[in-house]
């Protein structure tokens, strides 16, 4: 006749996961808000990247036609589709001014990235002068 050896095997108990998942929650909780203003500023490369891209743009077009244009159509620039359609941009493009001497083009956030009910804002001129409007 075999003895049976009783092995207990160690593992945690479903209490005690419970008490480390509320932990890590509250913790999650509190370090969030400090975070924010880091995804803001993240996101707002995106702004940045299409307004130099923009002004490249409207440069070439200047050197060819002599004046700046006003239309993105015409610059041959495609807005991405944005995030409230369905697609991944962030920022709304847009020409605001634009003649012979100069123009301006803004970058406006369709989303408010941290929930305050401000929406970030950039703008660039024919100078290259990049700079936030509105912050989030």
């Amino acid at each position: 006749m075999k003895k049976r050896v009783k092995t207990s095997v160690k593992a945690f108990s479903l209490p005690e996961l419970l008490v480390v998942l509320v932990i890590i929650g509250i913790l999650v909780l509190i370090a969030l808000p400090n975070l924010m203003p880091l995804i803001s500023r993240a996101k707002s490369t995106e702004a940045q990247q299409q307004l130099v891209f923009l002004h490249t743009l409207e440069k070439s077009h200047f050197y060819m036609h002599s004046r700046y244009s006003v239309s993105l159509e015409e610059l041959g620039f495609e807005q991405q589709k944005l995030v409230t359609e369905g697609g991944n941009a962030n920022y709304q493009i847009s020409i605001t001014e634009a003649n012979e001497k100069g123009f301006r083009a803004t970058a406006t956030a369709v989303v408010d990235f941290d929930g305050d009910g401000i929406f970030n804002v950039w703008e660039i001129n024919q100078d290259k002068e990049l700079r936030e409007i509105t912050k989030d």
